[in-house]
């Protein structure tokens, strides 16, 4: 299993911070913001992670992380050079993944509690993929996951208007191989993106999605009150030593 960090994105909803430096460098507390989803992938088990970051702000990922020896991984780098969507991030690391299974997290979403639930997801899975969802107060702003009444997802949908339900598809996803080949079948969204949804999707449709509901601590920190948030939390734990 290799691990992806997507920490790419003009982070607007944040400036005039991020006019001069990129999202995923901003501190949680007491460490840049990518040190957490990089906490994610190396308690998962990944030893293997490449970060995918802007042609601005690459260079500071490299100063900041070096080729991981500090972590006991190996780290590498690949730019994108446009925003054009999550999904494009698959087509970006071909090379990187193989023909290996890859754990892909957003360079913005901090994860805490559940290790255990998150490594056996990335260590049992064979094919197909895996996504996380979690109950949100403002699912306007996510990919939100329809359920059956048999509490099987039977639909996925990028950022509605009227959501179907308040379970949002967290920025963690894992997959076998077969995802560069998904996501170069997929066409551009109406905002020019080539979406995680449509991969998605796709697993979907082949009844190859499993859905894990995540119980522990998420958050999205794009938002001036999920950054502020997100810091409360850290300075929580690291105060009562969890």
């Amino acid at each position: 299993m290799k691990g992806i960090i997507l920490a790419g994105g003009a982070g607007t909803r944040l400036h005039p911070l991020t006019k001069v430096t990129s999202k995923q460098l901003l501190p949680v507390y007491d460490r840049p913001m990518i040190y957490y989803p990089l906490e994610t992938l190396i308690n998962a088990g990944i030893k293997e992670i490449l970060i995918i970051s802007d042609p601005v702000n690459i260079d500071n990922f490299i100063k900041l992380l070096g080729d991981g020896k500090d972590f006991d991984i190996t780290i590498t780098y690949k730019v994108q050079e446009k925003p054009e969507g999550l999904a494009q991030a698959f087509i970006i690391a071909e090379d990187f993944i193989g023909n290996d299974n890859v754990t892909m997290i957003l360079g913005d979403n901090i994860f805490i509690g559940q290790d255990d639930v998150l490594k056996k997801a990335v260590t049992s899975l064979k094919t197909g993929g895996k996504i996380f969802v979690k109950q949100v107060p403002d699912p306007q702003r996510f990919g939100i996951a329809e359920f059956d009444s048999g509490g099987q997802v039977i639909s996925i949908e990028e950022k509605p208007e009227s959501p179907k339900s308040d379970f949002a598809v967290t920025g963690l996803y894992i997959y076998d191989s077969s995802v560069v080949k998904r996501a170069k079948a997929i066409q551009p969204s109406a905002r020019g993106e080539l979406e995680i949804t449509d991969v998605n999707n796709l697993y979907l449709a082949d009844k190859q999605l499993d859905v894990v509901r995540y119980e522990g601590f998420w958050l999205d920190t794009g938002t001036f009150d999920t950054l502020l948030e997100a810091a409360n939390k850290v300075a929580e734990l690291r105060k009562n030593k969890i």
